[in-house]
This record gives structure tokens, C-alpha cells and sequence, in this order.
């Protein structure tokens, strides 16, 4: 198994890239808003890769980071999303957006990339919710932005993942400066929607 490629990028398409490594290119197909973050031809690369064998021949998937890597993993585990599928919503979602897109069901936004439809959003959003709610607490509970402390202790608190991310991101919560004050106001915010 081929889990990580280093080397020189040679040439780029749309969604593929060339990657010299020693005397060997290897094609490599990636999200689209990947090959415009990997810098100009000649740089140095480095991608978490991915090794499918599709009609006897191997394809190799690559991501600039582990998350994207997991979230291309889960969704090929979902029946009727092919790597291809999976491709295409880590082009139009960045993993983060994805994640909170399945976790908070919004199909819409799923529905947004190419090849997905409705009942595909919703078959993604039924599958890997669960998976990714668990997922979501343990990455946020290790992290150490301020943000993902008041994330970690409303959900010690009780309040979902989701419902924890929403009152982070009020403006007035984000106003704050401090941990403590912003899970006040965040507390304060939950208070008066009673």
C-alpha cells in the first residue's frame, strides 16, 4: 500500500497532478482546491495518499492532509459513493465545511458537488453523522484555539457538537477574548433561547 508520496510536482490538470519521485512520475488524482494549494511546478510536495484498484489498473488518490485522507475514506464506505463521488465533494467542500455540512445534515450543501444528488446527500448525512459528531469531539477536545476550547467545554457541558460550534460562532460570543468569557456569554445565549 502506497500512503504517502514525496517529490517534485511536474505538472498539474484539473484534478490530477504529476509527482516525480526518484526516476518514477506517479499520476495523481486529487480535489481540485488541492492542486492550486501545492505551489508552482518544481516545488516539493508532499501528499497523504490513497492506492484503489479500479479494472485491474491502480489509481492513487492524494490529500494535502490526514483529515481529508479520513473524510475520503468514510465516504467510499458509503454505499453508492464511489471515489470519484468522494473526489468530487472534497473539491467543492474543504474537509471542515464537509464535516459540518454531514453533521448538521445540510444535503443542500452535499447536493452542491458534482454527481450527488439528494438521495446520495442523504444516504452520506445517515451514515457518517454518528461517526463524525464522535470524530468532531475528540479533534476539538485535543485542539488548543480558543474556539475549539469553548467547543470542548460546552459539549463537557452537554450541548451537542453542533449546537456547541452554532454558539461559538455567535458574534458575541466571538467577541471575547478570554476562554472563560466567551463559554459565559455562550452559556448566556443558550439561557435566553430557553
Amino acid at each position: 500500500m502506497i500512503v504517502g508520496v514525496h517529490g517534485t510536482l511536474e505538472t498539474t490538470g484539473p484534478d490530477w497532478v504529476h509527482v516525480r519521485v526518484g526516476g518514477v512520475t506517479l499520476e495523481v488524482s486529487v480535489p481540485a482546491n488541492t492542486v492550486s494549494s501545492l505551489g508552482a511546478i518544481g516545488s516539493q510536495v508532499t501528499l497523504h495518499t490513497h492506492l484503489r484498484i479500479r479494472d485491474e489498473e491502480p489509481v492513487l488518490f492524494g490529500f494535502s492532509d490526514a483529515a481529508a485522507l479520513g473524510l475520503f475514506s468514510m465516504l467510499t464506505g458509503v454505499s453508492g459513493v464511489g471515489p470519484r463521488t468522494a473526489l468530487a465533494l472534497l473539491s467543492s467542500l474543504d474537509p471542515a465545511r464537509l464535516q459540518t455540512a454531514i453533521v448538521t445534515g445540510d444535503t443542500a450543501a452535499l447536493s452542491s458537488a458534482q454527481g450527488v444528488g439528494g438521495r446520495t446527500a442523504s444516504r452520506i448525512v445517515l451514515d457518517l453523522k454518528g461517526k463524525l459528531e464522535d470524530a468532531e469531539f475528540a479533534e476539538v477536545a485535543f485542539s488548543g484555539d480558543v474556539d475549539s476550547q469553548v467547543i470542548a467545554a460546552l459539549t463537557a457541558l452537554g450541548y451537542s457538537p453542533v449546537e456547541a460550534r452554532a454558539a461559538a460562532a455567535v458574534p458575541a460570543v466571538a467577541a471575547e477574548t478570554e476562554v472563560d468569557d466567551r463559554i459565559r456569554v455562550a452559556l448566556q445565549q443558550f439561557a435566553t433561547r430557553g
